[in-house]
């Protein structure tokens, strides 16, 4: 039975009638993947959003992470004069937030003011658009794509503004031994995982469970899977809402690709396509079919082209280590963990699970370049290699990319993703990548200090 929690327009604004919600968070995700918007009285929300819409500045798709204003995007600039873009409320997507007094949230789509016609166009740039120009694709085909994140992260007995003042070093984690499945590791901190399980339930997520992870603090929980835009729209929920619970509880908690030297947070993506009546579309008389194969392929023939997507940040790319059970080689296998992409299940249960995204990847990005390089595969008719057996760390096959600029290079100049995503989207994302690449280039790490400050 799927989780049937979400609530109706009707039913908020009774809800809001009654008194029982006093506040509606009205938000939108981020270049980043983060929720950002406003907190919005509910008697306002009801009698004038509802009717009228609300907006944001357009600075908020143009920032970095410390949501500093910086040049480079078309969308946005101090000679543009920093305008505005509308909020479109997605009644599919309201919830109740259980952790917080009296509070609702719905999730937004961002258009452009109206034009002379009076034509709202969509924010292209946006997150949100991005995977459902891909989504539109597929349906056009007459397929539905169903997908799955798998995020981990690193829980800490620390406050984050203890964390801050100490620099992010010598922080306490939840568990301070390696709890990969550990019952009694996950005991310690249940209480911080029980109310992220719940509050999600009360938020509509089909939840399936919670399992320790093998660095200290580390621990993934897990949802069912749903079609590709209502998981990427529980996915940031539930990474806003764990941080609030976490704060809440006196701890902190991470979803940075590599927080140390130890192993690094995994985003793993399993995606399928089915038909609009549910027919199976990657299997039949007991086989994978021919259309799953060029997906595949086309998956594979363009991750280096999508690694930006996957891996947004300088950080990014230290997950990615031999041995590490994060890929390094562009891959697949059946059933094997260091491939890239990994095979799993059969019949209604097959998907492809896309092992490059870290927990720092913005979901709605990572599943439009996993769609859009699988429907170029379709397209294309692409063969697909050979299954890797064995090592796939030790098997001479090509290599993702290592650094945020090689990735960055591949991105802007693949055809196929400005075919696929278009020029606007690839030059929005290609100048992120500069951004961040800039202020890392800027920055004196505490290595370099400690290394050469009386040696050189």
């Amino acid at each position: 039975m799927r989780n049937s929690r979400h609530l109706t327009m009707e039913h908020l604004l009774a809800r809001i009638q009654e008194g029982e919600i006093d506040t509606v968070v009205v938000a939108f995700t981020d270049m980043q993947g983060r929720l950002q918007g406003k907190r919005l009285h509910a008697r306002y929300f009801a009698d004038v959003v509802v009717p009228h819409g609300t907006e944001g500045c357009n600075y908020l798709l143009a920032v970095d992470v410390d949501m500093n204003t910086v040049g480079g995007y078309a969308i946005s600039s101090w000679e543009q004069g920093y305008g505005d873009m509308e909020f479109v409320i997605d009644d599919r997507t309201i919830r109740v937030l259980t952790h917080l007094p009296a509070t609702a949230m719905v999730q937004c789509d961002l258009v452009w003011p109206p034009d002379e016609s009076g034509r709202h166009a969509p924010v292209v740039q946006s997150p949100r658009a991005i995977l459902q120009k891909q989504l539109d694709r597929c349906a056009e085909q007459g397929w539905v794509a169903l997908a799955g994140t798998e995020l981990e992260f690193i829980a800490f007995d620390t406050t984050y503004e203890a964390a801050h003042d100490s620099a992010y070093r010598e922080l306490t984690p939840v568990n301070q031994y390696n709890v990969d499945y550990s019952i009694l590791g996950t005991s310690r901190v249940e209480p911080l995982l029980r109310a992220i399980r719940n509050t999600m339930y009360d938020a509509g997520l089909d939840v399936e469970g919670a399992k320790g992870e093998c660095n200290f603090g580390q621990h993934e929980i897990g949802f069912l899977y749903a079609d590709a835009l209502t998981t990427a729209d529980n996915h940031v929920v539930y990474k806003t809402v764990a941080k609030e619970i976490a704060a809440q509880q006196g701890r902190s908690i991470t979803f940075m690709a590599k927080y140390n030297e130890r192993e690094g947070s995994s985003c793993h993506i399993h995606l399928s396509l089915r038909g609009e009546d549910g027919d199976l579309v990657f299997w039949k008389d007991g086989a994978r079919t021919p259309l799953y194969d060029h997906f595949i392929a086309g998956v594979l023939a363009t991750i280096a082209d999508f690694t930006l997507l996957f891996a947004p940040n300088v950080n990014s790319y230290k997950r990615f280590a031999d041995g590490s059970f994060a890929p390094t080689t562009i891959a697949w296998g059946l059933d094997n963990r260091t491939c890239a992409v990994r095979l799993v299940g059969h019949g209604a249960g097959a998907r492809m699970e896309n092992r490059v995204p870290g927990a720092d990847a913005n979901p709605y990005l990572a599943l439009a370049a996993m769609l859009a390089g699988g429907l170029y595969g379709i397209e294309h008719k692409l063969a697909l290699e050979d299954e890797l057996v064995g090592n796939a760390y030790s098997s001479g096959r090509p290599k993702v990319p290592a650094t945020l600029a090689a990735a960055r290079e591949a991105f802007a100049g693949s055809e196929i993703a400005r075919g696929t995503l278009g020029d606007d989207v690839v030059d929005h994302y290609a100048n992120m990548a500069d951004v961040e690449l800039a202020a890392f280039n800027a920055a004196v790490t505490d290595w370099e200090l400690f290394r050469g400050f009386e040696r050189l």
